[in-house]
Formats: C-alpha cells, structure tokens, sequence
C-alpha cells in the first residue's frame, strides 16, 4: 500500500467533493451548519485555492482530507493555525488513514513547517463521536460558544505539538 500526502490541486475538486460529501453524512443528518457539510463543487475549488488544502493518496486514490485555515474563523480567537474539513472517504473508515492524515498535519505541517507549538480546530458538542475522538488524541477545549443557529455548544479545541516551545512562549 502506497500512501502519499500532499496539497490538493484544481485537479482533485471532483474527487474532494465526493470524499466530503460521503463523509458528512452524520454532520447533515444532525443537521449542523457546517459548510462543508453541503458544499459544492465551487466551495470545494475555493477552499483548494484560497487555503492549504491536504489529501492523503492511498495507492493513487484520494482516501482523505484536512484543510489549514488562511484565514481567520469568525467564530474563534486563537494564536494557533485552525484545521477544518477533516474527511475520510467511508470507503477507508475504520482503517487508521484520518488518524495518519491527522498526525502528518500536526507533526510535518504545523509543528515542523509552520514552527508553531499548538494547533486547534472546531467541533460540536452534539455530534455522537467527534468531541470524544480528538480527547482522545491529546485535544483538550478552550472555548466554546453557541452559535445560536441550531448546532448548541461548540468547542475549540487545542492540541499542543510542541511542549518546548509552548511552554517557553506561555510562561509568565
């Protein structure tokens, strides 16, 4: 099995939008608000353009997603980079790939690329398994709001990559 990471191309939209798209399921079934959730072909060019949008290929096929926020989210205050449309094609569920393209974007982007010590992203408190997997893998909650759209509680979530250097920038 051959696996390897990259940033996505105008090439991969199609692609992209079907990975999404099957994987959101759970998020439109819960009726969550989340853009990516019901995106289009044109919002998923968007995000390749205007953001550094990362696949996973495994032996050639697109199995998953991860996209590193350019931008500020409106709904959050952090100095940390924020990810977002975290997808795993359902056909590659179950098979540990989400968790490699994860650990790949803290590790090999955000700690040793962009040289920063934490990196958040977003979740809904109602979703039945999201909140529990990132505690799981060492996300901890740092804000939380209700939107007031329907979604209730969401949470920012933090994972340090970095204890060295988080801790040498936030100690007082």
């Amino acid at each position: 099995m051959s696996e390897v990471y990259r940033l996505a191309t105008a090439d991969d939209a199609e692609r992209l939008l079907y990975v999404i798209y099957e994987a959101y399921v759970t998020i439109r079934d819960l009726e969550l608000h989340w853009p990516a959730a019901n995106a289009d072909l044109a919002l998923i060019q968007d995000n390749i353009e205007n953001h550094e949008c990362y696949v996973l290929e495994v032996d050639g096929q697109i199995a998953a997603t991860l996209t590193l926020s350019k931008g500020l989210h409106p709904r959050w205050v952090s100095e940390w980079p924020f990810v977002k449309w975290f997808a795993v094609d359902p056909a590659y569920q179950g098979q540990g790939i989400g968790s490699k393209l994860l650990t790949w974007m803290e590790e090999a982007i955000i700690r040793d690329k962009l040289g920063a010590p934490a990196v958040t992203l977003a979740t809904a408190e109602k979703h039945p398994w999201l909140l529990p997997m990132y505690e799981r893998r060492g996300y901890e909650r740092i804000q939380s709001a209700d939107p007031g759209n329907g979604d209730g509680t969401m949470h920012l979530l933090r994972k340090v990559v970095n204890a060295a250097l988080f801790e040498a920038q936030h100690a007082r």
